[in-house]
């Protein structure tokens, strides 16, 4: 077989020029991108991304913009939406001052349970870390535990609790801490209270997952040379396991936002968020192209908060680049 032969036989190569690998849009067409990848060595990895990019495209990409589509309908009073092109309930989201101030409460509410999440999480994802054997498997059982409870049922269970009768403020009176009942819910209290108990046990997970890796040598290096056990937590420690803590973050933030079940069960009526308003102008108001106005808007809106998180973060510690 020639040199020239071998050259065909190799796509064309035997000038010694690279293959094309651009990538899909580089001219040539989708599909011959593919069969391309399919007949070379990355015919694993594409293979590997189709069932995640199907899933995306499916769940994800395509409800948005049924989501995106409704949003620039017309309201009927005869029907849920009058088919149109209009930015109507755009701009009527954001004239409202109803609707921006549950919006100011459901990003306060965000940052508090996102704050009291990552910080609990934090520490007690150390304490996992830092245990073995029963104790361990104790703590993350707990952990898991909370996840095989619905969500209304988990955070409906702390009424019984919370209220001025319940069991925080009878165990209050009877150790003289206080005079009389504190309202913990229905209100704000209860609201962070069951917001954080229920992105607790993600928050808690996504550190640990990064913790796990962590060589404790390092620490004891550091010590060794001087640090103290908070220094080197804080030194060494924290910023090693900053991935984790970035995911959590946005986890955290992104559900606290779009809270439903917390805010419901242990708020009262001026307790809510853009996600029960979404929820009253469907199901109530029957304004399905305002309520898909505003969900898009929110979620704008957190997509680039969680982008000025990520960046944020990278700055204060680095090492996100493959969160």
């Amino acid at each position: 077989m020639s040199v020239a032969d071998n050259g065909d036989a190799n796509g064309g190569q035997a000038g010694g020029s690279p293959p094309n690998d651009g990538g899909p849009l580089s001219g040539d067409s989708v599909f011959t991108w593919f069969g391309d990848r399919i007949r070379s060595r990355n015919a694993s990895n594409v293979f590997l991304l189709v069932p995640i990019v199907a899933f995306e495209l499916v769940f994800f990409l395509v409800p948005f913009l049924i989501l995106l589509r409704m949003s620039v309908n017309a309201q009927s009073s005869q029907a849920f939406f009058e088919p149109a092109w209009t930015l109507n309930s755009y701009f009527a989201v954001i004239q409202s001052d109803v609707t921006m101030g549950i919006v100011l409460f459901s990003f306060k509410l965000g940052v508090i349970a996102t704050t009291l999440s990552v910080l609990v999480g934090l520490f007690y994802a150390y304490a996992i870390y830092r245990t073995d054997g029963l104790t361990q498997a104790s703590l993350l059982f707990a952990v898991i535990l909370t996840l095989l409870t619905t969500l209304v049922v988990k955070t409906y269970a702390w009424r019984p609790i919370l209220t001025p009768d319940g069991l925080v403020n009878k165990a209050l009176l009877a150790a003289g801490v206080i005079g009389d009942p504190i309202q913990l819910a229905p209100g704000i209290v209860g609201t962070v209270i069951g917001q954080v108990y229920v992105v607790l046990p993600y928050s808690i997970l996504a550190i640990y997952s990064v913790f796990s890796t962590l060589d404790w040598e390092i620490v004891e290096a550091a010590r060794d040379l001087g640090a103290s056990r908070p220094r080197s937590f804080f030194e060494v420690v924290l910023p090693e396991v900053l991935p984790g803590v970035a995911v959590a973050t946005v986890v955290s933030f992104a559900w606290s936002v779009g809270a439903y079940a917390a805010p419901s069960q242990l708020g009262t009526g001026t307790q809510t968020t853009f996600a029960m308003e979404v929820g009253n102008l469907m199901l109530s108001n029957f304004n399905w192209p305002m309520a898909s106005a505003l969900a898009v808007l929110m979620l704008a809106a957190m997509l680039v908060v969680s982008v000025v998180l990520f960046r944020l973060l990278n700055r204060a510690g680095g090492g996100l680049q493959n969160v």
